[in-house]
């Protein structure tokens, strides 16, 4: 007996931390139910619950749009041989330069047709082209450093108690002036009183009208949903200081519109590369019409719209201002009624067809702030830099070639300087024998290679474990940043999310349902097992999501494939184990005893066909790209969580239940007879 009680006091303890650990996740999943409910008490209660931790879902281009700029490049003056690699080198430069921006899952890819190189970038989430434009820039930066022997300083004791008194200050000061704006009717009082911002003085705080894409969209985001003329119930944390936070009034100031259309261009038109005649575009388009429909309009604009990546995005505009598209287009979709298909429309890049989709107001905040500074250790601190720069760049590179040690015959990358780039790297190698000289490229080191002896030739080779494609891929990137091939914008343009917020609340509701029919259904056929499956499942669902949220995994639609697909796997496990729990009762076996075989017995069917769905994806996640990689690593995180669901939580709650056979005897709760 005392020996059962233990382990019942064990099970029961697991299920608590299990029950406890899922709501944490579940907050982290969804912050906004914490923060709602902590704003309440706050509100109600004048208490300072703080905010659950907020970190938003990695979305894809096919999600949540983005940009797409396709580059060409001018190959000339490459001999024929080394085009390909030229080219390749600029593509590997631009995505570590994506990369660096934090863009997620960026899509940096090669076309080449009729003796065109070109450079097709699709970023997803950055809707300014301009921002885009900037941050892949035209020429890759290549320098050499050398380690930088200046001690980095810490902050001294004094430093650091003198930066947490000011910080620790600057909260207190905040807090009152929020106590202050809470209670004052008289808020420029407040700003006067309180505000280290002098202009914000003179103005009584007021930063007009305010957007969520403008340069106070962090106070933007606060400011939705709080009443005119209050204040907002927290003091907010950026990194140019604290805020208090007040809405003067709020406004619908225009609207914005979403839509999709389809294009056919004709030769002549902006930007087509296309040999049809305006005639025969005409024609199509108005065949294309005459199909048209609200349920058709998506594949007639996949399968015919002449729009580069017209066949994954069909058409999809996402949301514009006005302004936005030519006034052509513009005078046609803005007067149009949602859910309507337009006449032909004719600009300067062709005939469309355009489907109205939604439009929204353009909701604006009139707000005003008191504004508090605060400090951070890189304003007490100069910067430090490991290494510092040499003067030699890619400008003084000739070449860098992949060849073979006559001693190992191992890969190594040989490089050629010209003759200021031989005088140059002379003086740092002499300097620097027995030391690190490392080559960076778009700021990230790709190679550091240690000084054996001073190099006068103006020639040098970087050895290591190189295999030959890690040897040819450095000589690409440093081939990249010696002979920046030159690249020209073709084309840009905004890229709407392929699903709408719309469509995707419809898919997600319609995932919801599904989900819902399945917990159903096994409450219904599994009855008491099936019930605390049920539970176990929605557990397993907040683990993945933290999961996705915390590594963070980009979340596309195919990523969400690969997700509901786990979730159908995670309800076969818990099939397989009932059915074998049923065989036991049946039998005449005790209720624990059941359980036990049951979980025992269904164990190597659960392994064999999860371990051949985990073989499957790592095949997809080394060799493939893109959307089917995102597939495999949710696939991958469902699989895994499924087994610990069925096998650990399910197993565990149901032990929790079953320890007291008596209220269970009865065979009807298993799905059997009595």
């Amino acid at each position: 007996m005392p020996s059962n009680f233990k382990r019942i006091t064990k099970i029961r303890l697991s299920v608590i931390l299990i029950l406890l650990a899922a709501v944490l996740l579940f907050f982290f999943d969804a912050p906004l139910v914490f923060d709602r409910g902590a704003d309440f008490l706050n509100a109600r209660l004048g208490t300072g619950f703080p905010h659950y931790v907020n970190i938003a879902y990695r979305l894809g281009l096919d999600l949540q749009g983005g940009t797409q700029l396709i580059y060409e490049a001018d190959i000339s003056k490459i001999p024929f041989g080394d085009k390909a690699s030229a080219v390749e080198g600029v593509r590997d430069v631009i995505e570590r330069r994506v990369n660096a921006f934090g863009v997620a899952e960026p899509v940096v890819q090669i076309n080449k047709g009729q003796g065109v190189w070109r450079v097709i970038v699709e970023l997803a989430g950055i809707k300014d082209v301009k921002e885009a434009i900037k941050m892949i820039g035209e020429t890759p930066l290549l320098e050499f450093k050398e380690e930088n022997k200046e001690p980095a300083r810490e902050m001294t004791p004094e430093e650091r108690l003198e930066l947490n008194k000011f910080n620790k200050a600057a909260k207190d000061k905040a807090n009152k002036a929020l106590q202050a704006g809470l209670k004052e009717a008289n808020f420029s009082q407040v700003v006067k009183d309180y505000t280290e911002n002098e202009v914000g003085k003179d103005t009584a705080g007021d930063l007009g009208w305010i957007t969520k894409d403008g340069s106070y969209g962090f106070l933007y985001e606060k400011a939705n949903g709080i009443a005119s003329g209050k204040v907002y119930p927290k003091v907010i944390e950026n990194d140019k200081g604290l805020f208090v936070l007040k809405v003067n009034e709020q406004r619908e100031n225009d609207k914005e519109i979403r839509a999709n259309h389809i294009l056919i261009c004709y030769q002549g038109a902006e930007r087509c590369d296309k040999e049809t005649t305006k005639e025969e575009a005409k024609k199509q388009i108005d065949e294309l019409k005459a199909k048209a429909t609200l349920f058709s309009f998506i594949k007639l604009a996949k399968e015919n719209s002449t729009e580069p990546g017209a066949k994954d995005s069909a058409g999809d505009l996402g949301w514009f201002k006005k302004g936005a598209m030519v006034k052509p287009f513009e005078d046609v979709v803005w007067p149009m009624e949602k859910g309507k298909i337009s006449d032909v429309v004719e600009t300067q890049f062709g005939y469309h067809l355009i489907y109205k989709i939604d439009e929204r107001p353009i909701i604006e905040y009139k707000v005003a702030q008191v504004f508090i500074q605060t400090k951070k250790e890189s304003d007490v601190l100069p910067p430090s830099d490991p290494w510092k720069s040499t003067n030699l760049t890619g400008k003084q590179l000739k070449s860098a070639r992949v060849e073979f040690s006559q001693k190992t015959g191992l890969a190594e990358v040989a490089l050629a300087f010209n003759d200021e780039g031989k005088e140059l790297f002379g003086q740092i190698t002499e300097r620097n024998v027995g030391k690190p000289v490392a080559i960076f490229l778009d700021g990230q080191p790709i190679s550091t290679p240690r000084v054996n002896e001073a190099i006068k030739g103006g020639e040098a080779v970087i050895t290591g474990d190189f295999d030959i494609a890690e040897a040819k891929l450095l000589a690409q990137r440093l081939n990249a940043g010696a002979l920046p091939v030159p690249i020209s914008l073709v084309s840009q343009q905004t890229i709407g999310a392929s699903l709408g917020s719309e469509s995707l609340k419809q898919s997600l509701n319609a995932g919801l349902f599904g989900f819902i029919l399945v917990i159903l259904f096994m409450i219904l056929y599994y009855r008491l097992p099936g019930a605390l499956a049920s539970i176990a499942l929605i557990i397993y669902g907040v683990l993945v999501l933290f999961i996705f949220k915390s590594i963070p995994v980009t979340l596309t639609l195919a990523g969400i494939a690969g997700f509901v697909l786990s979730v159908g796997m995670a309800v076969d496990a818990n099939v397989l184990i009932f059915e074998r729990m049923k065989e036991e009762l049946r039998v005449g076996k005790p209720l624990g005893t059941a359980l036990d075989e049951g979980f025992k017995r269904a164990w190597p069917s659960i392994r064999d066909g999860n371990l051949t769905t985990l073989i499957t994806c790592l095949i997809l996640m080394f060799f493939s790209t893109g959307m089917i990689k995102g597939f495999a690593v949710t696939l991958t995180i469902g699989v895994l969580m499924s087994m610990f669901s069925a096998l650990v939580i399910t197993k565990n709650i149901m032990l929790w239940f079953v320890a007291r056979e008596k209220p269970w005897q009865n065979l009807w709760w298993f799905g059997l007879r009595k």
